[in-house]
């Protein structure tokens, strides 16, 4: 059964996607995905999965800087896919594809992905633990997983912003390497990329 909060989220995202790509947020995000640029490490031919992908606005980036990556982007909200689909990502078809679904189910093989994205979107999870066993499961044997959120600091517990029309889940560094552990994946290590914004990379135990 689908989570109250994850229909509640999906409505909300829906609503936001015809004007989600303004000027603010796209600045917002150029900063940041040339941030994260810094700290990635692709193998050849890389195939990698975004999770909360939005518009799709990173993976158009990474297919710009890596020609022969092949990506997929997976998001809660059908009218995110559909700007996805219908904004200038078309361009890079048939390398990068999106998908609408739950990413507490990935409708994914087993390892079949080199890296692993999440950028600003596990903070609406609210069983993050599923979604961390979803992740390792799709992850290759050597893969990578980048996750980029919010992360308060000087705290090692999580916490929990009631605001509508769902929670935000705000995990401390610490949290993160606890939930990581759970799910059999490794930290190795926190970065900061821009402000309260933090990496921290995973690999698989």
């Amino acid at each position: 059964m689908t989570h109250p909060e994850i229909l509640k989220k999906q409505k909300l995202f829906d609503r936001w996607a015809s004007t989600y790509d303004i000027l603010f947020t796209t600045i917002f995000y150029q900063a940041l995905h040339k941030r994260l640029l810094d700290y990635l490490q692709l193998p050849d031919s890389p195939n990698v999965l975004d999770l909360g992908c939005g518009t799709g606005r990173l993976l158009d980036r990474l297919a710009e800087e890596f020609p022969t990556l092949r990506g997929t982007g997976f998001d809660l909200s059908p009218e995110m896919i559909h700007q996805a689909r219908q904004k200038k990502r078309d361009r890079h078809r048939p390398r990068l594809i999106f998908i609408e679904g739950n990413a507490e189910q990935l409708p994914f093989t087993d390892q079949q992905f080199d890296t692993v994205f999440n950028t600003i979107s596990f903070l609406h999870y609210p069983n993050p633990s599923r979604v961390l066993s979803e992740v390792n499961r799709v992850l290759s044997s050597r893969g990578k997983y980048y996750l980029v959120d919010f992360t308060p600091l000087g705290q090692k517990m999580s916490h929990t912003l009631g605001v509508s029309p769902a929670n935000i889940y705000l995990y401390s560094r610490e949290r993160r390497e606890q939930l990581g552990r759970e799910a059999r994946l490794q930290c190795r290590g926190h970065y900061s990329l821009l402000g309260p914004i933090w990496l921290t990379i995973f690999t698989k135990i």
